[in-house]
């Protein structure tokens, strides 16, 4: 509950700090502020209860997530000193949007009440709405925006639909007295129906086929900071969101719209892989790669019978570092290039080794090639997906895993085999922290799964 609310505050506080003209300190103390709500959030590991009449829920799934969603936007937020250098009068906007989103990503795994469920959701879509088209005078970033809204619009109206007639065969909002009403009765058409509706806004939340076709447009579009942090910290906390309400309410849903729950997962991890052949811009071949991420963390929803929890957890932790990694190479390349096509990076082993060897380990977990993260973050997935009965789509996710390898390395190619065509150029060191990091991550979680394997 303190994290929510810390973290609310610090979102005002930011604001404030334009009042008295402290824009220089805003990402320094943005940075320490989410260091200390981390640290406090920790002290909730072990706590089972519920606040205000259990709309806020503080438990070891909650405490999790939420340490992994803070943890994401303080690496994206050692980024934005420099990223909105050009920007700095507005940098206060802009750092306050992000803490914003960032509270209603952990509304959204801490919730007990679909109500709070809601909130969250909006309070995390609308501030991404705004981050989207920030860049008032890029037509892309407008365009992304609007696109993201009006596609959003839609989805948070079905899936609100989709509450009321939960609420109208159960008559709560409370995820326990949901529980309790499915365990003692016999749910009608109208539960669900709800629960389908749901289903499809969370589908859409997490850009899944067929709901995917704003997520390329609109990451290409809109600034590469929220880029990366609406495919990592955004898509984290709609997963478990997901997770977090079909595993506790709805179970009893999971029977009725298994196949198709099957069907879609599928699909995503198909048409993102495929889609993503054929790109020639990273940030395009990212958003379809995250599109495949997605359908691969869909497993875990897929085969919830079998208490997927820490699969997902360890994979959306190694999808997010790596992810990060990548993005910050991204900015970085784009910033002296002027370009985020994959030629690029031409010769990036020549201009920057170290930031090619790092953005080669990130692509190599997304990749899921072995030792690092993101190998054991699939394993885990299959293994799961496999003791729940769902062989056939494992070996679509793993056929989809070797057609992966194809367009990751492209990237890989042309830093190696390319001329550069560019000079040398310099590296912020904060630029150097977070990649750094997020590579010395990658390889201990991978050499050393056990850690976070089997946090629940």
């Amino acid at each position: 509950m303190r994290t929510l609310i810390y973290t609310s505050a610090l979102g005002v506080l930011c604001m404030l700090a334009e009042m008295f003209n402290l824009r220089r300190f805003i990402v320094p103390a943005a940075v320490a502020g989410l260091v200390v709500i981390f640290a406090l959030n920790t002290q909730g590991w072990g706590v089972n209860q519920g606040f205000y009449h259990n709309m806020v829920m503080v438990d070891n799934f909650s405490v999790v997530f939420s340490g992994l969603l803070i943890f994401l936007t303080t690496l994206i937020l050692l980024l934005g000193n420099d990223f909105y250098k050009h920007e700095h009068a507005k940098i206060s906007d802009y750092i306050a949007v992000i803490v914003f989103t960032l509270a209603g990503a952990v509304a959204l795994v801490s919730f007990g009440n679909l109500a709070m469920f809601f909130l969250g959701l909006e309070v995390l879509s609308i501030s991404l709405y705004v981050l989207a088209g920030s860049k008032k005078k890029d037509i892309k970033s407008n365009e992304a925006g609007m696109k993201y809204f009006l596609m959003g619009s839609f989805a948070s109206g079905i899936l609100l639909f989709g509450i009321a007639l939960i609420y109208g065969e159960t008559a709560t909002f409370d995820l326990r007295g949901i529980t309790n009403y499915t365990a003692t009765a016999v749910p009608s058409v109208l539960f669900y129906a709800g629960a389908g509706m749901i289903l499809i806004g969370m589908l859409f939340k997490v850009s899944a086929v067929p709901f995917h076709f704003w997520a390329p447009d609109v990451y290409e579009g809109s600034p590469t900071l929220i880029t990366a942090f609406m495919a990592t910290v955004a898509k984290i906390a709609a997963i478990a969101a997901f997770y977090r309400l079909f595993s506790s309410s709805f179970l009893s849903a999971i029977p009725t719209y298994a196949w198709v729950l099957s069907a879609v997962t599928a699909l995503t991890i198909t048409v993102g892989n495929f889609t993503a052949l054929n790109q020639d811009s990273f940030k395009r071949l990212l958003a379809f790669s995250g599109i495949s991420h997605a359908g691969f963390l869909l497993m875990g929803i897929v085969g919830i019978y079998g208490k997927t929890d820490n699969a997902v957890f360890y994979y959306s932790l190694a999808y997010g570092i790596a992810s990060v990694a990548a993005f910050a190479v991204a900015i970085i390349v784009a910033k002296h290039t002027g370009s985020d096509k994959i030629e690029a990076f031409n010769g990036l082993a020549k201009r920057k080794p170290f930031v090619a060897v790092a953005l080669t380990i990130a692509i190599l977990s997304m990749a899921g090639i072995p030792p690092f993260a993101g190998f054991f973050g699939k394993y885990y997935i299959f293994t799961e997906a496999v003791k729940s009965g769902h062989l056939w789509l494992t070996v679509v996710a793993v056929v989809n895993s070797i057609i992966a390898v194809y367009y990751y390395f492209k990237v890989v190619l042309a830093m190696y085999t390319k001329e550069p065509d560019e000079a040398h150029f310099t590296l912020k060191p904060a630029y150097s922290f977070v990649i750094g990091l997020c590579v010395l991550l990658t390889i201990l979680i991978g050499v050393f799964p056990s850690v976070f394997a089997n946090l629940f």
